[in-house]
């Protein structure tokens, strides 16, 4: 027996009052067990975020589906769609057209289908034949704009929006209050989305000043933040700041405005600017009596890669302050689980990136023993089990996340080297990645996963394609002058001369542990975590990574001559180093090396540190340790160009700002081997050259070469690399659990049609400006 209320229910759903929907459906079901009741609740449990209830009813649901009729069928289609199982939504909503094909909310949803699928075309078509026989449906019409925006129609997309607030005007005395203000904001921001994509922003900014003083501040301000992410979608991240803060003029103490602020700093790689706007945040959610966690969570996510000790503080700062929590007006249940959740996976996500994986992974554990659905938490402990060399941990636990968030899904399982089959699926995340965020126009990071997935499929022309627009994307959020660079790489050639080394013969340690350390260093994607993996097999070697030792003396260099006012920076200043400083720096290093192997290998007689870019760094290195090892990895120029053109760098993290543009990569290929050219006449014979080509072609024979280098017996373990058991932080992380394979070898030969601006880069005369205010030794 159907539930009379029924009309009333999906009035709820149609008018998107999904926290209502809930309740009344609760209401009918403690009396009776209806199955189109039952469908309705799932749908606005998945609307309002409740997955892990949803989810858990949702096979009792289908284990009646011979039970229902044509509308209850619509429904649970609704579900598939949102849980973006379109296969199967859309076959159900076709079955329901072959009965009905006057089923307007089956058209509507078929229409969204055949949306995600790229059937532009259709999906309007139906759209249109289902806003003719149910006008009154509002969420149509909206639908409609948006696929006619989508379609670049912008005549098409105001005459939609003009007939959806006719309908509305028509309507709204039907419907609920909450309906009515929630529909007018719909549109509102559909005006404002029409007007940035016709590029009036005159327009848009007059109608919204002319607002200010008329509409509630809430709703003001919720227009400004939809107005600002518009701006920033289409690459407007300068005009959206400006937006966000001319309206804190208006609104000083509105965490809303500051927390977007910190959203576009954060994706513009401003890590500062991110951490004092929080810390802003928190000071006023003080001030105003509002809950801080979720600030304190927030701030422990920017400070991971760069703060450690900061994003520790915050994410403790964070569960303690959910623990004082309770249940109250401002804060529900859920709201409050929600919050622990969050705070224990940042305090996670801080035991990872300090290779506590043990407590990681039991904080891990317990979230997903409460929340099985919680996606950050999958994707944490499958990143660590990668790092691990857990291969096949992580990727039960992507297809996990997959089955939840299908593009998070797919994304994570082509890091794992698992590609989707069906080229649908590749598809679609293509369709996702071309939707405007915050992040801007394109979504980079899903561009570069599916770069990689189409170069699996043999499709290079397309893998390019896919690898260009990800890499335009990036370089927008940089700040990389590769003129800056090659001037820097002169000043370190010219700040370094044999001179130097002459005229302190005494400086250099050369006490006890000298030979500790082993630097392995090249281009990046050269081949540097493979050699490293190789030699941390033997029982003598730790592999500590690619540490931030050298260039974390040199910021202290820096430091150390603002304060003292000489106005000098590094490579500059490295005659200023008395032996006695240089002792120190070298003894201080030591330790950390030897803290760093003390858990894991405490006998170690060499540490291996292999930050790539520590070819800049040679010089240094054998200022502070005359005896250290250095083994210097090459690799075919063109395959390390594009290694390097088809990897996430993920740019708003800084750094590695050359790989973005191929003509940038040839470049710094060029500086590489001008600088190592200069270290090899400073110190001939000192430094081990290794071929990546060779140690692919003939491993046992390279390991031995390497390990008599370094000083110590051949172990036949070290042929076994891909099995050592250690965390490899790196873009190499699947390749080195991997016996040795030879597929990367010339894999440039299937880009030759797209080398131009690599070549253009590479041979270019490398020039750069006469250095006339640096100190230059005198022969000796």
């Amino acid at each position: 027996m159907s539930n009379p209320n029924l009309i009333y229910l999906r009035t709820l759903f149609s008018q998107q009052q999904y926290g209502a929907l809930i309740l009344a459906c609760e209401m009918d079901l403690e009396n009776q067990f209806d199955l189109a009741t039952e469908a309705l609740r799932i749908l606005a449990l998945l609307h309002t975020g409740e997955r892990s209830i949803a989810m858990d009813s949702l096979g009792r649901l289908e284990d009646s589906f011979d039970q229902m009729d044509q509308d209850t069928l619509s429904d649970l289609a609704a579900i598939y769609i949102v849980l973006f199982r379109l296969e199967r939504a859309t076959e159900l909503l076709e079955s329901i057209l072959q009965i009905d094909s006057e089923h307007a909310l089956a058209l509507a949803r078929l229409a969204w289908c055949r949306m995600q699928q790229g059937g532009l075309e259709e999906a309007l078509a139906l759209y249109r034949q289902s806003a003719a026989l149910a006008p009154h449906r509002l969420p149509v019409w909206s639908a409609l704009v948006r696929l006619s925006l989508e379609s670049e129609d912008l005549p098409a997309a105001q005459q939609a929006l003009d007939s959806a607030i006719a309908v509305l005007d028509e309507t709204q005395e039907a419907l609920l209050e909450s309906a009515v203000q929630s529909f007018v904001a719909q549109f509102r921001g559909l005006q404002l989305e029409i007007w940035v994509a016709a590029d009036e922003l005159a327009q848009a900014e007059q109608w919204l000043e002319s607002r200010r003083e008329s509409i509630d501040q809430d709703t003001w301000i919720a227009l400004i933040l939809n107005y600002s992410a518009l701006l920033a979608g289409r690459d407007l991240h300068a005009e959206a700041e400006t937006t966000l803060r001319d309206s804190l003029t208006h609104y000083p103490d509105n965490l809303a405005l500051i927390s977007q602020l910190v959203e576009l700093a954060q994706l513009q790689g401003r890590t500062m600017q991110a951490v004092q706007l929080l810390r802003r945040s928190i000071a006023q959610a003080q001030q105003q009596g509002q809950p801080e966690v979720d600030y304190w969570i927030r701030l422990s996510g920017v400070c991971l890669h760069t703060q450690e000790s900061q994003a520790r503080k915050a994410a403790e700062k964070a569960m303690e302050l959910v623990e004082a929590l309770h249940v109250g007006e401002s804060l529900s249940q859920a709201a409050l689980n929600g919050l622990s959740l969050r705070a224990k996976n940042a305090l996670a996500q801080v035991e990872n990136q300090q290779q506590q994986f043990e407590t990681a992974e039991t904080l891990y554990n317990e979230i997903l023993a409460e929340n099985p659905y919680f996606v950050p938490a999958l994707q944490g402990l499958g990143h660590q089990q990668m790092l691990r060399g857990n291969i096949d941990a992580a990727i039960a636990l992507f297809e996990r996340i997959k089955q939840i968030d299908p593009a998070k899904g797919v994304a994570s399982l082509i890091n794992a080297r698992q590609f989707p089959e069906e080229e649908e699926t590749l598809l679609q995340m293509e369709k996702m990645a071309y939707q405007p965020s915050l992040e801007g126009e394109v979504r980079s990071g899903i561009l570069f996963q599916l770069a990689s997935a189409w170069e699996k499929r043999k499709e290079y022309d397309k893998a390019m394609a896919l690898a260009n627009t990800a890499n335009a994307g990036s370089r927008k959020l940089l700040h990389y002058d590769p003129k800056d660079h090659r001037q820097r790489c002169a000043r370190i050639r010219y700040a370094f001369p044999k001179a130097l080394y002459e005229h302190r013969k005494a400086c250099g340690y050369c006490g006890d542990n000298e030979s500790l350390p082993v630097f392995v260093l090249g281009m990046p994607r050269s081949g540097t975590t493979l050699v490293e993996q190789i030699i941390a097999s033997h029982s003598k070697i730790f592999g500590a990574g690619e540490l931030g030792v050298i260039p974390q003396r040199i910021a202290g260099l820096n430091r150390w001559e603002r304060h003292v006012g000489s106005g000098r920076t590094y490579p500059d200043c490295i005659d200023d180093l008395s032996p006695s400083v240089v002792e120190g720096i070298a003894k201080g290093i030591l330790d950390e090396l030897k803290e760093l192997a003390a858990q894991d290998k405490p006998d170690a007689h060499y540490i291996v540190d292999k930050l790539p870019h520590n070819f800049e760094n040679i010089g240094l290195i054998k200022f502070l340790f005359p005896h250290a090892k250095i083994i210097s990895v090459r690799r075919d120029p063109r395959d390390v160009a594009l290694s390097n053109y088809f990897t996430d760098y993920q740019a708003k993290h800084g750094g590695m700002g050359f790989a973005y543009d191929l003509e940038w990569i040839g470049q710094q290929l060029s500086d590489h081997n001008l600088l190592m050219h200069h270290w090899n006449q400073l110190f001939p014979g000192d430094i081990l050259e290794v071929s990546y080509e060779d140690v692919v072609e003939n491993t046992e024979f390279q390991a031995r070469r390497m390990l008599k280098y370094i000083g110590v017996d051949f172990e036949s373990q070290v042929l076994a690399f891909n099995e050592l058991d250690r965390p490899v932080k790196t873009a190499s992380v699947w390749q080195v659990r991997q016996p040795i394979y030879k597929t990367s070898k010339a894999k440039w030969m299937r880009y030759q049609n797209h080398m131009a601006d690599l070549i253009k880069g590479t041979n270019a005369k490398i020039e750069w400006d006469a250095i006339t205010d640096m100190i230059s030794l005198p022969e000796p």
